[in-house]
């Protein structure tokens, strides 16, 4: 059994995420941006805990770690909380799962979700974003996700860390017509979490679509380009990355 914190679990794959998890038998603490979000609070009959907060703000996003912090030491922490079309995509893509890293007790793993889109990021838009969020695209947050989680497979080797790609899934965010399958979109973040350790390999480090590992974009497999990810967030935020 796990205790496992599911970001932006209210609806979508983060529901089907957590609500699966729970049905196993692990701890599930759900993180909503409200109450409000919500469609059937009976959800959370199942849930071991629940935080709040909206994760596009700085400080509600410093408030979810420390609500999460205040539960205990998480064996898993799966970073599904995103937007898509929207100025808020550096700071719910990127921005908050750094910050919720940085603040946080470190957890046993930590599996970030990104995007087969991010192979359409340009490595180059990172710095000027953070005075206009605006600019930066869906699919440059999934190249800057991609590129944290990986430099901290590197820099925090006692966390085992991946990426997911869950694929384009017939969600709110993905659309009625999206080809992908649901239940495939959310079965491989819940096994990096909590399967056997000798059962996941590489046992950190990895890009994966359905279970199975894939390439990420260059940049993202470069540390000069990932430690330049991580000293941007650190200067953005004031926060510092701990090895």
């Amino acid at each position: 059994m796990a205790l496992v914190l599911v970001t932006g679990a209210s609806t979508g794959l983060g529901l089907a995420t957590a609500t699966t998890l729970a049905a196993d038998g692990h701890d599930v603490v759900l993180h909503a941006r409200n109450a409000g979000r919500l469609d059937d609070a009976s959800v959370l009959e199942q849930m071991y805990g629940v935080v709040y907060g909206d994760l596009s703000q700085h400080d509600e996003t410093v408030q979810v770690a420390q609500q999460a912090n205040a539960i205990g030491a998480f064996d898993a922490v799966i970073h599904n909380a995103g937007v898509m079309r929207s100025r808020d995509a550096l700071a719910v893509n990127v921005v908050a799962p750094f910050v919720l890293t940085a603040v946080m007790s470190p957890p046993g793993r930590a599996i970030f979700l990104s995007s087969g889109m991010h192979l359409s990021g340009s490595p180059r838009r990172l710095a000027p974003d953070f005075s206009d969020p605006a600019r930066t695209s869906y699919e440059d947050s999934k190249l800057f996700i991609t590129a944290f989680a990986l430099a901290l497979a590197r820099l925090r080797p006692q966390t085992r860390t991946h990426v997911v790609d869950p694929g384009w899934v017939p969600t709110r965010m993905g659309g009625p017509s999206a080809p992908d399958d649901l239940d495939e979109g959310h079965a491989t973040q819940e096994w990096l979490a909590t399967a056997d350790e000798d059962a996941i390999d590489p046992p950190t480090g990895a890009y994966w679509y359905h279970r199975t590992t894939r390439a990420p974009h260059p940049a993202a497999a470069d540390p000069g380009f990932q430690d330049a990810v991580v000293r941007a967030l650190e200067a953005h935020t004031g926060l510092e990355l701990t090895a």
